[in-house]
């Protein structure tokens, strides 16, 4: 794909465009970037940088009042600039950097959520405690693959837990190989399923990178080239997946792919009523106790805790809906939104 050579010629043609022919000169750019664009088509399909750039380019000509048919520019020799900040320069694979230039505002970003029994939080903040028993998808778009393998949290229970999640990081021309993650209960490694820790020999293979912030416990995973960050913990024995990802990326997917938990939350059958379990019990009293020292809050996390303590009879659960509300304080773009309430 050859995006980056298109951009960098449009931004040497318009850099010193000055005086009463700057209107057509400009006009005449944006139709040869138009023109670059088209001949990359087929090989810059799946390129997030290719999308921007030609819907970038249908916007600037509007505004201008371009013709599409008209004279194009050949691309101007670039004036030396040894501290020139162009697209040129810049790492396609920083997902934050590139959008940024190409609109001039960093990019908007969500938050997804799946924790304890398992309580899903969507990307549009709706909240859902699921039984989901088996393999569910969280995410699947055209970047990013996570499943979500749930079993009974006791035996004859209809609560379940998270014991083991995968997840696919899909191949990204200049940046990444396809990579895959594996975790499962008392299982969390700092590395991809192939033994290494990045995104491999390509040039932006550093924009993938797994971090271990406590060793089984908590394993953080950097994906630059997507402007996605995902946090996997265990708290007792059970797994949980935080993600932050940004819109663009969160939105990339087609009509087939419609089931993730994530984007629409649990199926209607799944859903189960947290107040079910929890209603003249003694038990709930002691839960209550103990999920407030961590969760002095009462809100959808501090409800959740209670549950699944009682759900369980394992005191670890307030270290998973503790660790969903920390990560939640750390992705989400709106403080004011870590809160949910119903």
């Amino acid at each position: 794909c050859k995006i980056l050579r298109c951009n960098s010629e449009y931004v040497a043609a318009t850099l010193n465009l000055r005086g009463s022919s700057r209107n057509a000169a400009y006009c005449s750019a944006l139709r040869s970037y138009s023109h670059c664009t088209r001949k990359t088509a087929r090989t810059c399909r799946g390129d997030l940088a290719y999308h921007s750039a030609v819907h970038g380019i249908e916007d600037l000509m509007i505004q201008n009042n371009c013709s599409k048919e008209g004279p194009v520019s050949p691309p101007r020799p670039r004036p030396p600039a040894p501290n020139h900040q162009g697209f040129e320069s810049l790492d396609i694979c920083n997902y934050e950097k590139s959008f940024l230039y190409k609109h001039g505002q960093p990019p908007g970003y969500q938050h997804c959520a799946a924790f304890g029994d398992p309580h899903i939080r969507t990307f549009h903040d709706d909240f859902h405690t699921c039984r989901v028993e088996g393999s569910w998808p969280l995410l699947d778009n055209d970047y990013l693959f996570v499943q979500a393998t749930s079993s009974p949290v006791a035996k004859g229970s209809n609560a379940t837990v998270t014991s083991k999640l995968t997840i696919i990081f899909k191949n990204m021309k200049e940046c990444i190989d396809q990579k895959v993650y594996q975790a499962e209960i008392d299982n969390l490694p700092a590395a991809f399923e192939d033994g290494s820790v990045n995104g491999g020999e390509r040039p932006g293979g550093s924009s993938l990178a797994i971090r271990e912030h406590a060793p089984g416990r908590h394993v953080e995973i950097r994906a630059e080239y997507i402007g996605t960050t995902i946090a996997i913990r265990q708290a007792g024995r059970q797994l949980s997946f935080s993600i932050r990802a940004a819109e663009e990326v969160a939105r990339s997917f087609t009509e087939e792919q419609d089931l993730q938990l994530c984007v629409g939350g649990c199926p209607l059958s799944q859903r189960i009523s947290r107040s079910e379990c929890c209603q003249g019990r003694m038990a709930a009293e002691a839960a209550r106790a103990l999920c407030k020292e961590m969760l002095p809050v009462e809100d959808v996390y501090f409800q959740s805790c209670v549950f699944d303590v009682v759900t369980s009879g394992d005191a670890n659960f307030t270290m998973a809906a503790h660790g969903a509300l920390e990560d939640a304080r750390v992705f989400l773009p709106n403080a004011e939104k870590l809160h949910i309430f119903q």
